[in-house]
């Protein structure tokens, strides 16, 4: 028998922790308000390496305007920013001024919009788009940006032999691809979609959240998803927030939340999609 007695237990022992990787976002106490309208209050958002977090809620819930303030679209009225990346880590990305938060933007997040007027030059060609991109790190060789721009169409699944249609002819699921290609031109460490598949067909939804599940496993992109479709939130989300009245009212594990609620808004949130 192996004896003990020279070793005894400490009744301050703990078990081992696991380590896990700190996360790529992290903002803090985030506040947003319009004019009288509280739209978004006191929230954290965390996203770990190769995650996708999920936002759901109701109509003027706040999870656009977290998503906004996440592109640095807006700034928040109080809260904390952090991308950990070699090169921003530490730093507060509201603390900076306008300009580097644009090019922090540029070169580290990529955006998918419900509305791909806000996120394409509707009559620039669908490769001009990209290239349109890839012009801000300074590249000016035709050859270069066509290339790159044929890459990162490939890679969306885009039909290359239209490559030169601009987007304004193009069926919606066809734009949403464009915008991914843009989105991911650079290789952002953080890919956001508000609302990617809505307004698309059945059919046309499952092609786009095969390339995304497709794209967010091989290259383990960090994504934060905003959508009012638990569908889609429980075919591509890791981790779920739910939001109501501009607070996070509950969160956990998609499975966790989605079937086994807690809270009673978030109840009512899912047997209502049932």
């Amino acid at each position: 028998m192996l004896d003990t007695s020279s070793r005894p237990l400490s009744p301050r022992f703990e078990p081992p922790q696991l380590v896990t990787s700190p996360p790529i976002v992290r903002a803090i106490g985030l506040h947003k308000r319009y004019g009288r309208v509280q739209a978004v209050a006191d929230v954290d958002v965390e996203a770990y390496p190769g995650e996708v977090l999920g936002i759901v809620g109701e109509s003027g819930s706040g999870k656009s305007s977290v998503l906004r303030l996440l592109n640095l679209e807006e700034q928040a009225d109080s809260g904390t920013y952090l991308l950990n990346t070699p090169v921003l880590e530490g730093q507060d990305l509201f603390a900076l001024d306008r300009f580097r938060r644009r090019e922090v933007q540029i070169m580290n997040i990529g955006v998918v919009y419900q509305n791909p007027h806000l996120g394409l030059r509707m009559r620039f060609t669908s490769s001009g788009n990209i290239a349109e991109r890839l012009l801000l790190t300074g590249e000016r060789t035709f050859a270069t940006l066509r290339e790159a721009a044929r890459e990162s169409l490939s890679i969306s699944e885009f039909p290359l032999n239209r490559m030169d249609d601009p987007p304004r002819v193009l069926s919606g699921g066809m734009q949403q691809r464009v915008q991914l290609a843009k989105a991911l031109a650079l290789r952002p460490v953080l890919l956001l979609l508000d609302e990617p598949t809505t307004g698309l067909d059945v059919s046309v939804q499952a092609l786009v959240l095969d390339t995304l599940k497709r794209l967010q496993r091989e290259r383990h992109m960090t994504i934060i998803l905003v959508s009012h479709d638990l569908g889609v939130i429980r075919t591509l989300a890791d981790r779920v927030m739910v939001m109501r009245h501009g607070r996070v009212v509950e969160q956990g594990l998609t499975d966790q939340i989605l079937e086994d609620p807690q809270d009673a808004y978030t109840q009512q949130l899912v047997h209502a999609k049932l």
